[in-house]
């Protein structure tokens, strides 16, 4: 419950600090532009996106401490290895932000990033323990075209909708 209450917390604090830098980016009013097509109006949506699950977690925690039940444990508290997975998780985004975007693509570089964390997370012992080479290349395989899919959607997307200048 201790956890869920920081996370609550942390959830809360930087979706508003998100919310409220959005707020302050110029909205270009003088130009006349399309209100939705304004530099801050998908941080400013994550953000407060982010600040309502902070919300929903608080009352969660808030309700089982009012019935002195513990909060049901998700898949990540029973899982042997989270903490290392969410440090790896970590250091893969820091990687795809600060060293992969701006020195490749930017197609590739999501491209890179999300064929390597699939690599990593769909990758099960027992593949390595005499699956056979099948099953590598099925694995493999498959997160290339899931990475090759989601690199086109994304750029598509930040292009063509949002209309950003991608690096």
């Amino acid at each position: 419950m201790r956890k869920d209450l920081i996370t609550s917390l942390v959830l809360i604090a930087f979706g508003a600090g998100v919310v409220a830098e959005a707020l302050r980016m110029p909205r270009y009013d003088h130009l006349g532009i399309n209100p939705y097509t304004v530099p801050g109006i998908v941080p400013g949506f994550l953000g407060a996106i982010l600040a309502v699950f902070g919300v929903l977690m608080l009352a969660r925690t808030a309700i089982a401490w009012r019935r002195h039940e513990a909060v049901p444990a998700t898949a990540a508290d029973d899982e042997p290895g989270s903490v290392p997975r969410v440090l790896f998780t970590l250091g893969l985004t820091l990687g795809y932000g600060g060293l992969l975007v701006g020195n490749l693509p930017f197609w590739l570089a999501t491209g890179l990033f999300v064929w390597a964390f699939l690599l990593v997370f769909e990758w099960r012992p027992s593949y390595a323990a005499g699956a056979g080479t099948a099953a590598l290349v099925r694995v493999g395989g498959t997160a290339l075209l899931e990475a090759v899919l989601v690199s086109a959607a994304v750029t598509f997307v930040f292009q063509r909708v949002f209309l950003v200048t991608l690096p």
